[in-house]
């Protein structure tokens, strides 16, 4: 999608739909990782923690162009 095409209702629901993406990824983190703590086998969730992550550092990269 251009950017001249953008409208800035538009723009704010981008901004808003990455920016829950990302906390949803943080929050998956977090809980990945008090689980892993609480099991005989952390190795496991500390992996998956580590990919969510990665994952709300990456969001901020995206634009509407990726799509």
């Amino acid at each position: 999608m251009a950017k001249e095409n953008r409208s800035p209702e538009f723009e704010r629901g981008w901004e808003a739909a990455i920016l829950a993406a990302q906390h949803w990824h943080e929050d998956q983190a977090t809980q990945a990782m008090v689980l892993s703590r609480r099991t005989r086998f952390p190795k496991t969730l500390e992996r998956e923690a580590e990919v969510h992550r990665r994952s709300a550092e990456m969001m901020a990269t995206l634009s509407p162009e990726d799509l």
